[in-house]
């Protein structure tokens, strides 16, 4: 009875904090996501300025190394995009005239005879925009910068907060070791030990989480560069690793990487044999990641079996939809921590042990 009534008054306690931590979340969510963002990078870039520390550096100069390094890969991941897609792009709008006469001449046949549709593209038309678009240029200027006129305040809000990560992430950076001291001084003392060895138990699975998705990212990456350029295929190195990188956001990246490179094939010609090299690349790209590299890089890692990994995938998307995907693995992984607890208390239970006390009334 002394067990129960201590602890149901803690229950009650612990539920309304939960509570309230999320109604506080729900009302700041407008302003959190900076903040957000720059303590999962602050999170991911721990470890390294540690590193460093141990080497007798100081902090403050590891900080700015980690998040210098952080800067300058984003960087340069942004300038081997970028380019591309502007290319692509202008390539695109050349070729529209010529592309849709190919349509009209290889597949509108096709479609007629075998489904009577009668579909063509009018590539006098296209030709037509293009010569509008080229002539226009000048007055769409204008347009343009009135509508970002009108948006001002949103471009600045967006500015202000993509100029606060860094700023945010390197304070946290800093201020680490800081901010885990102070939460330890100010928890309760008879809960200290137990909190802490959980939480170190949460950090270890989502740090081999992360360096499990980042051997996958990596590997996949490598993958479809590879065989984008035994594919024929222009451009292999930027689209594949545009592919591989962005492979953590499940099926946007790959469905991204996949557009482009059927994109890329398209406006480089060489009919059926560069389209047919990317669809085998990225099919068993595809298969190789959701059941030989998930699974087993990061599912083992996290001591989930690949099974698991699957359903969490397709229960946290059910549950949440697209963001319960990107969060599936990582949400996993601390609740196997709680799992693990909960087993460990029962198997110490009276009940479970039938040491009295613990059957019907």
């Amino acid at each position: 009875m002394s067990f129960t009534h201590s602890f149901r008054p803690q229950t009650l306690v612990w539920a309304a904090v939960a509570l309230a931590l999320v109604v506080l979340l729900w009302l700041l969510a407008p302003i959190l996501t900076p903040f957000v963002v720059a303590a999962v990078l602050a999170y991911l870039g721990d470890p390294a300025v540690n590193a460093l520390t141990r080497r007798k550096l100081p902090r403050l100069a590891a900080a700015l190394i980690v998040l210098a390094a952080l800067g300058l890969v984003l960087s340069a991941l942004v300038l081997i995009l970028l380019p591309v897609l502007w290319r692509e792009g202008l390539t695109l709008a050349q070729r529209l005239p010529e592309l849709a006469g190919g349509f009209n001449a290889r597949w509108s046949p096709w479609l007629a005879a075998h489904f009577g549709i009668d579909f063509r593209l009018d590539a006098a038309q296209f030709q037509e925009w293009l010569g509008q678009a080229r002539g226009n240029a000048q007055d769409l200027a204008p347009v343009v910068l009135g509508h970002l006129g009108k948006s001002g305040l949103a471009i600045v809000a967006a500015l202000v907060n993509l100029l606060l990560i860094p700023v945010v992430a390197f304070y946290l950076l800093l201020e680490w070791p800081r901010v885990v001291a102070g939460i330890e001084r100010a928890w309760p003392r008879p809960w200290l030990a137990r909190t802490t060895r959980i939480a170190r138990d949460i950090d270890s699975v989502l740090a081999q989480f992360c360096r499990g998705q980042l051997s996958v990212m990596l590997l996949l990456a490598i993958y479809y560069c590879i065989g984008l350029w035994l594919a024929g295929i222009q451009f292999w190195l930027p689209v594949g690793v545009f592919t591989g990188l962005l492979i953590f956001i499940p099926y946007a990246g790959f469905f991204g990487g996949l557009m482009l490179a059927v994109l890329t094939a398209l406006l480089q010609g060489g009919g059926w044999g560069p389209l047919v090299g990317v669809a085998v690349v990225y099919g068993v790209g595809q298969l190789v990641e959701s059941f030989l590299l998930t699974p087993y890089l990061v599912g083992e890692r996290i001591g989930l079996h690949p099974l698991a990994v699957i359903f969490a995938l397709m229960a946290f998307g059910q549950l949440f939809g697209f963001v319960g995907v990107l969060v599936a693995l990582p949400a996993s992984a601390a609740l196997l921590v709680g799992i693990r607890e909960v087993a460990r208390e029962w198997f110490a239970s009276a009940v479970y042990r039938g040491d009295g006390g613990g059957e019907a009334a």
